[in-house]
């Protein structure tokens, strides 16, 4: 497993939702990893007692998995969250899971990449849609 930094990742901390990357397929696809810690700030106020992955958290790791995927090594890019289409939120991800998060190019042009983007608990979906990247 590896940094996402040094896959070309600008975000950096609080904001760096991967903790690992597992696997990359330059340009077409990637695979990643996160657990949330019981401490981190957004679960004191979402839902507390019962806390979840807000989703539009799972959506930002979702984006930053496909902006590792969307880089080609040795080439300088940059890449912003264009869209977040089509995203379903199945069953809540919760503080320790480890979150399998998958991203896989499904069309380009121009600078508009698309993404099928998928997170997984233990194997089961908590959510999929598409992101759009645009390059910067």
């Amino acid at each position: 497993m590896h940094n996402p930094i040094e896959y070309g990742l600008p975000h950096r901390e609080p904001f760096i939702f991967i903790d690992a990357v597992v696997e990359v397929q330059p340009g077409r696809s990637a695979a990643c990893v996160k657990t949330f810690l019981a401490g981190e700030p957004f679960f004191r106020g979402h839902f507390p007692g019962d806390p979840i992955v807000p989703g539009v958290i799972l959506a930002e790791a979702l984006a930053q998995t496909a902006g590792i995927a969307a880089g080609r090594s040795g080439e300088e890019r940059s890449f912003h969250l264009s869209a977040i289409k089509q995203m379903k939120f199945f069953k809540p991800a919760r503080p320790l899971d480890e979150i399998s998060l998958h991203a896989e190019k499904s069309a380009e042009v121009g600078g508009l990449l698309q993404f099928s983007v998928r997170a997984t608990v233990n194997g089961e979906a908590v959510a999929e849609g598409t992101i759009v990247l645009s390059e910067v």
